[in-house]
């Protein structure tokens, strides 16, 4: 039995050398290794999914604001009921004071290049704060420390965990900026200003499970990372403007004409846009409630992440109704002044907006909010829950692309709530990747689209300065931030779903993320984790090699040799990420076949080689025939027959 068991070790090891000498670069197992910390807890599952004891705190908010369209100022109070749902008690509260950006001594001011960028913004304004208060079961505090655009309030005892209630309170002011880091800001029109207000009053930090507060400054590029709760908003304006706002207004009869109102109920039940304001209308009297004095719109939005508003006497307004599936019908709106109008311009932007947005509603989660407003603005493209600001100099083409793209958002981070400043790939990526397929549906492809063209970031792939996607949004590159934060990981998972899983597995995966997720924190370690899971594919190979680092595909087609009546495929990965491998084979009688490799052919080696058993003559090889992947060198994809 020894001399058996010898011969047999010999025999294998013998075997195992022959392997190992037809092929190179052995030993690529750390391309598939596990690349994060993956397992699961109580809070957040293996799966991917909300653990057993996953916690949230929340935030409603009751505001008060007076809109002075003389010296631009907004002045008013909030009023915050925060909950403490996590298992720790906690002796201070965080709230972002993001107006103090617009200061000359801010972080934001102070990092931003003397030659500007898109993040510029105004200097002199910040808040103006009074009567801060925060009062619990067991006594009121008004001890708190302001740093830069960040507010700790500290308590007069620790906050219990586990449901534990503090009331925040104070009065607050600021100067609206004209140019609010093309985020919010005022913009001057013929017929009068238009306000676009966003991170307009004091919010509450995030407080989790995986870095407890989350106190990042507001500079720049890094958007928001905001709690759940509901919202109940007064805004008081002069009588002559018209103000829109996220959620659903309140007291229409106080605050519309009777015409209008008629207008409205009109528009609730037609799929065809209705003007509420005519663009003949715009400044006249007779399109306001009351000739003179002030008028308070008041709102209501109930689990949302945030609420945003803008105000003019300029705005022309149309709406039609929308379709969101299961019953449920929504308004979509459009405010714009008269140098937004037209046919090629804004006024289809009601069209777009209502479009988009069934389009997101009925294809991977519903849309929970009655209004979608899209607002003309001194902004390129801004999101908000229920409220986009868009360019108002945008026509055909580029209006639907910011439209569809700014409320493609509302599912992610609004609905989705990721956490923009630390992750902006989560948002921007993934909305830039649902937005391919809204545009490619939109009027059957009136207007075109690219993420379906992966190879088309070659020439970025390739750039020596290139940053991957996992690079900060304030640490990028300006030149970069469009490419690490949107387009690349937006044709990553197109090959996703496009090239690796196929569109069932891929959807069936990506729906449940959303309804798992929706109105929750999720961090990239659960997107990874409920990708696989529900696909029932491990593609660790594919998060580290594309969304971590600057590697790249590049695989070719080497040798096709006949081989005892069939043939012998060679395929060679040049590259740092491997893929699974997609060939289409052509034969002399002009007939195909296609064949399919997984990426496992990988593991062990650069070089492979497949068996074609077939009685038929090759003329052509071509590798990734659908020109599916980012492939930076195609010069080797193609054999042909001499």
């Amino acid at each position: 039995m020894k001399y058996f068991k010898n011969s047999i070790f010999l025999l294998l090891l013998a075997f195992s050398f022959s392997i190992v000498a037809q092929e190179t670069n052995y030993g690529n197992q750390h391309l598939f290794d596990d690349f994060s910390y993956r397992e699961g807890n109580v809070y957040r599952s293996a799966s991917g999914k909300p653990g057993p004891e996953y916690w949230q705190n929340s935030a409603d908010y009751n505001l008060e604001v007076s809109l002075d369209d003389e010296n631009h100022t907004v002045t008013g109070n909030v009023t915050i009921q925060y909950t403490n749902n996590s298992p720790e008690t906690l002796e201070f509260i965080w709230l972002y004071l993001e107006q103090n950006r617009f200061t000359e001594n801010s972080r934001g001011t102070l990092t931003t290049s003397v030659l500007g960028s898109r993040y510029s913004g105004d200097v002199e304004g910040g808040y103006e704060l009074s009567e801060v208060t925060a009062k619990t079961k067991t006594g009121t505090s008004s001890k708190h420390l302001i740093t830069d655009t960040r507010m700790q309030i500290f308590l007069d005892k620790p906050l219990a965990a586990k449901g534990g209630e503090v009331t925040i309170k104070m009065n607050f002011k600021f100067k609206v900026p004209v140019e609010g880091m093309d985020r919010m800001g005022r913009l001057e029109t013929e017929k009068g200003v238009i306000y676009a207000m966003a991170q307009w009053y004091p919010r509450v930090a995030v407080f989790d499970d995986v870095v407890g507060w989350n106190t990042e400054p507001y500079l720049g590029a890094g958007e928001f990372y905001c709690e759940y709760g509901d919202f109940d908003v007064k805004i008081t304006a002069a009588a002559d403007q018209t103000v829109v706002c996220s959620g659903v207004l309140q007291n229409p009869k106080d605050v519309l004409t009777k015409t209008q109102q008629n207008r409205f109920s009109e528009a609730e039940k037609s799929d065809k846009t209705v003007y509420i304001i005519k663009p003949d209308e715009v400044g006249k009297s007779s399109s306001n409630a009351k000739t003179n004095g002030t008028l308070t719109w008041h709102f209501k939005m109930e689990n949302t992440r945030d609420v945003a508003w803008a105000s003019s006497k300029a705005f022309i307004w149309d709406a039609a109704r929308m379709d969101l599936g299961n019953g449920k019908m929504g308004m979509a709106q459009s405010v714009y002044p008269i140098e937004s109008d037209g046919t090629a311009a804004w006024t289809r932007s009601t069209e777009y907006t209502k479009n988009s947005v069934e389009f997101y509603s009925k294809t991977y989660y519903p849309y929970p909010y009655y209004n979608a407003i899209n607002v003309a603005a001194n902004v390129g493209g801004m999101e908000y829950p229920g409220v986009s600001f868009c360019g108002y100099k945008s026509k055909g083409a580029s209006l639907w692309g910011v439209t569809d793209h700014e409320f493609g958002h509302n599912w992610f981070p609004m609905i989705v709530g990721t956490n923009e400043r630390r992750y902006p790939w989560m948002d921007e990526g993934l909305n830039t990747f649902i937005n391919h397929y809204s545009t490619a549906a939109f009027n059957d492809g009136e207007y075109p689209t690219n993420t379906d063209k992966p190879r088309g970031l070659v020439r970025y792939l390739t750039f020596e300065n290139r940053e991957g996607i996992e690079t900060s949004p304030e640490v990028a590159h300006a030149r970069n931030l469009g490419y690490t934060a949107y387009y690349k990981p937006a044709a990553g998972l197109f090959m996703l779903r496009e090239y690796i899983l196929g569109t069932e597995r891929f959807d069936n995966a990506f729906k449940s993320y959303i309804r798992h997720w929706a109105y929750k924190h999720p961090q990239p370690n659960d997107f990874f984790n409920h990708m696989e899971n529900v696909a029932g594919e491990d593609l660790s190979y594919f998060w580290k090699g594309w969304f971590y680092g600057n590697g790249n595909i590049e695989m070719g087609v080497s040798s096709v040799k006949p081989h005892e009546g069939n043939y012998l495929i060679t395929v060679e990965n040049n590259g740092e990420i491997p893929m699974p491998v997609e060939l289409q084979v052509t034969y002399t009688d002009n007939t195909t076949e296609n064949v399919s490799l997984p990426v496992e052919i990988w593991q062990r080696g650069n070089s492979w080689t497949h068996l074609l058993k077939t009685k038929k003559d090759v003329k052509q090889v071509v590798l990734d025939p659908n020109k599916m992947l980012a492939d930076i060198d195609t010069a080797n994809d193609t054999w042909t027959k001499e």
